[in-house]
C-alpha cells in the first residue's frame, strides 16, 4: 500500500512540471549565466524568465528578486544584511517574534552574542498570533527591523503582518517577513502586505530544494553576507543554480496560476481530516480554521507524546511531524506551544498534518484511522506503565 504523505510543510513533491522545465539545464545547456557568450547569455535569459515569474507570483518587480539557496539564506541575507546596513543610523534593535523559525531565531541570537545587536522579542497570544499592543511597546526609534512571520511554520498560525507593518514603520523600522510556510496555503501580494523584505523557498511549492528567494522592496538598503563575483547585484555571490532556479520560476507560475484552487482544496480536505482525528477524544486544535493556513491541521492528542504517535503512525505509512523538519528529532516541549501557554507535558503532544495539492479524500481517511488507533495503543500503554 503507497504510504500517506502528511508533510507538506517540511517538504513537498517535485511538480513534474517543474521537472520538465528543470531536465534542459541539467543535461545540455550547462552555461554560466555570468559568461558572455551565447551558452552563458542563453543561461542568463533562463535566470531572468525565472526572476520575472516569481516577481510575478509576488506581485513585485523583477529587480526586486534575489536567488539564494533557499528559505534559510534569505532570511539571513534579510536579518544580517539590514542590521549591518543600518548600524551607522545608530538603529542597533532587532525585534522577531517568539515563534520565528530557526533560521531567524537563530540570526537574532548569532548577532546579539558576535555583533552587540539587542535582540527584543515579541510575544503572541494563545492563538499564536503576534501581540500588537506589546510588539508596539518593543519598537522605537533605536529598531532597525521587525521580523514577523507570515504564518508560523509548526502550527500555521497566521500572523497580522499589516499590523505590524504599521507599528515599525511609524518608527522607521523595516519590516521582514519569512512567508516559507505561508506560500503554499496563501495568496502573497507584497504590495498589499506593505513589508520591506520577503523571503521564500521553492521546495515547499512543489519545486527543488536548495534554492529560494529574497524580495526586496527597491530602496531599501542591505549590505551582503557573503562576497565573490557580484552575482545578484553583488548582494549574493556565487554561481548561479540554474536549473533549480528555472525550477523555482515554474512553481511560482504553477502557484500563481493554481492558487486558488488549490487552497480550496486544501481547506475542504483540513476540515475532513480534523473530523478524523478529533474521534478519538480528548483532542485539541491547536489554531482555529479561520486563523491558519489552508493546508495545516496542528493537534494536541492529549496523554499522548507527539513522539510516540509519529513513531506509530509512521509504521503504519503515514508521514506526519511534530513540528518544525529542520528541529526533528528533539524530544522537547515544542518552543511554539510555551511561546502560546501551553504546559510542559501538553506542550509534547502536539502533532503537525499538512496537506498538499495531490492530497486525496482516501489519504485523509486512512490517516484519520492510523491516528485513533496509535493514539488509543499510546494511551493505554501509558496508562499501563502508569498502573505498574
Amino acid at each position: 500500500m503507497e504510504p500517506v504523505y502528511l508533510d507538506h510543510a517540511a517538504t513537498t513533491p517535485l511538480d513534474g512540471r517543474v521537472l520538465a522545465a528543470m531536465l534542459p539545464h541539467l543535461a545540455q545547456r550547462w552555461g554560466n549565466p555570468s559568461s558572455l557568450h551565447r551558452a552563458g547569455r542563453d543561461a542568463l535569459a533562463a535566470v531572468d524568465e525565472a526572476r520575472a515569474e516569481v516577481a510575478a507570483w509576488l506581485g513585485g518587480r523583477e529587480r526586486e528578486v534575489l536567488f539564494t539557496s533557499g528559505g534559510t539564506e534569505a532570511d539571513n541575507l534579510a536579518v544580517r544584511g539590514v542590521l549591518l546596513a543600518r548600524r551607522g543610523e545608530g538603529r542597533d534593535v532587532l525585534v522577531v517574534s517568539a515563534v520565528e523559525h530557526e533560521a531567524v531565531a537563530h540570526t537574532a541570537r548569532s548577532l546579539a552574542a558576535q555583533a552587540g545587536v539587542e535582540v527584543r522579542v515579541a510575544p503572541v497570544d494563545a492563538a499564536g498570533r503576534i501581540d500588537l499592543s506589546a510588539l508596539a511597546r518593543l519598537v522605537d526609534g533605536r529598531t532597525a527591523l521587525v521580523c514577523v512571520m507570515l504564518a508560523q511554520n509548526e502550527t500555521g498560525a497566521i500572523h497580522d503582518v499589516m499590523g505590524v507593518v504599521g507599528i515599525a514603520h511609524a518608527q522607521g523600522a523595516l519590516v521582514h517577513t519569512d512567508a516559507v510556510a505561508a506560500a503554499p496555503s496563501l495568496p502573497i501580494d507584497v504590495a498589499a502586505l506593505g513589508v520591506d523584505l520577503l523571503a521564500v523557498s521553492a521546495h515547499k511549492i512543489y519545486g527543488p530544494q536548495g534554492v529560494g528567494a529574497l524580495w526586496v522592496r527597491e530602496g531599501v538598503d542591505l549590505l551582503p553576507v557573503s562576497t565573490g563575483g557580484g552575482q545578484e547585484r553583488d548582494l549574493r555571490a556565487g554561481t548561479h543554480n540554474v536549473a533549480g532556479i528555472v525550477g523555482m520560476g515554474r512553481a511560482a507560475a504553477l502557484a500563481r496560476a493554481e492558487g486558488p484552487a488549490r487552497r480550496a482544496h486544501l481547506a475542504a480536505l483540513r476540515e475532513v481530516l480534523w473530523e478524523a482525528v478529533a474521534a478519538v477524544g480528548d483532542v485539541v486544535r491547536t489554531i482555529p480554521a479561520d486563523g491558519a493556513t489552508a493546508g495545516t491541521l496542528h493537534v494536541r492528542a492529549l496523554g499522548a507524546p507527539s513522539d510516540s504517535v509519529l513513531i506509530g503512525l509512521d509504521a503504519l505509512g503515514v508521514a506526519v511531524s511534530a513540528g518544525s523538519a529542520c528541529s526533528a528529532g528533539a524530544v522537547r516541549p515544542s518552543p511554539v506551544l510555551l511561546a502560546m501557554g501551553v504546559g510542559d507535558d501538553e506542550a509534547r503532544t502536539g502533532i503537525r498534518l499538512t496537506l498538499g495539492k495531490d492530497t486525496s479524500e482516501a489519504d485523509v481517511a486512512r490517516a484519520g484511522e492510523a491516528f485513533v488507533a496509535v493514539v488509543r495503543r499510546v494511551r493505554a500503554a501509558r496508562r499501563a506503565r502508569a498502573a505498574s
